[in-house]
């Protein structure tokens, strides 16, 4: 599509609410018309439904359509600062978790406007659309027992592994109480088979007890990159995991944002810790930076994304 076509003319495919949605965030932000315009012509028409869907679950919750879209430009414009920051100094603001975490996790209003905005990244950035599709693709559908998520964020996929896959109980712990809240109201909402059990905690995985039970799924998305020792929470997931858990794990390399704070230069620093912590890999999904190639991305320090299913060597 050329630039000077409306949002309308975009997304007329598409609902009313993802319309409105794109037209407000191209009304403030019509540099990112092009961007925008590619993913939603990339979405399939289930997850446009699903984007529906979470658009509506929040304008049911007093929400608007403009908040919506200054979420989503809040993740926007704090990613581009950040590249900004790290094309000029080739290291992340941020290194400790005490630097990000007044601002961050336990800011409400912040963590809110966090949250919401990335949950619609996972609709419409395409690295993260890669990312949620290998994660459904690859969860177990016909496993039993016990799942546990570390780190749910704003809950949708802890809300699709109880949808799509055969775990009884499912557990999720984040050390933000906006995120337990957020995915709780979006269970609250969406969840009604009775017969699987859920429960959110808000604490620090490395300190809460988990070690007197071990869990047939573990899975954390993006929490990697945003810790001081990543070797800990994998050690830790080593400890809990039976010989075949399903172990699904996300983070990202040259990948700035205002609460990464853990640079992870290339590929084989992720795989060596993976291997360091007695893992192998069984599938993985490399996703460089949207329209460079891998060795491209690497040369210009450009983000790139990483998915791994895990088992214990």
């Amino acid at each position: 599509m050329q630039d000077g076509k409306s949002a309308t003319t975009v997304t007329d495919k598409l609902s009313e609410n993802i319309r409105q949605f794109a037209d407000m965030v191209l009304k403030e932000r019509p540099m990112h018309r092009n961007f925008l315009t590619a993913s939603l012509e990339c979405i399939t028409s289930e997850e446009a439904q699903h984007l529906d869907d979470y658009i509506s679950f929040c304008l049911l919750r007093k929400l608007t359509i403009k908040y919506l879209s200054t979420c989503y430009s809040t993740i926007v414009e704090d990613t581009m600062r950040e590249q900004i920051y790290f094309q000029k100094h080739h290291h992340y603001r941020y290194s400790s978790f005490a630097e990000v975490s007044g601002h961050v996790y336990f800011n409400d209003e912040y963590m809110s406007h966090y949250m919401y905005g990335l949950a619609l990244t996972s609709f419409l950035w395409p690295n993260h659309l890669a990312l949620f599709r290998f994660f459904k693709s690859t969860l177990p559908k016909n496993m039993s027992g016990k799942y546990l998520e570390i780190g749910p964020g704003h809950g949708y996929f802890f809300m699709t592994a109880m949808a799509l896959s055969s775990y009884q109980r499912f557990l999720g712990v984040d050390i933000s109480d906006t995120s337990i809240a957020m995915t709780k109201d979006l269970l609250d909402h969406f969840w009604k088979d009775k017969q699987k059990k859920f429960e959110l905690q808000c604490l620090d995985f490395l300190a809460a007890d988990l070690l007197s039970e071990k869990f047939d799924a573990i899975v954390m998305g993006e929490v990697l990159e945003h810790v001081e020792h990543p070797e800990l929470f994998l050690q830790k997931i080593y400890r809990i995991a039976k010989k075949d858990t399903h172990i699904f794990v996300t983070t990202c390399i040259n990948a700035p944002a205002i609460d990464h704070i853990y640079l992870f230069k290339n590929q084989e620093q992720i795989e060596c810790l993976f291997k360091d912590c007695g893992f192998r890999i069984k599938k993985e999904l490399i996703r460089p930076y949207e329209g460079k190639t891998l060795q491209e991305s690497q040369q210009q320090s450009l983000a790139v994304n990483v998915a791994y299913v895990l088992e214990k060597q």
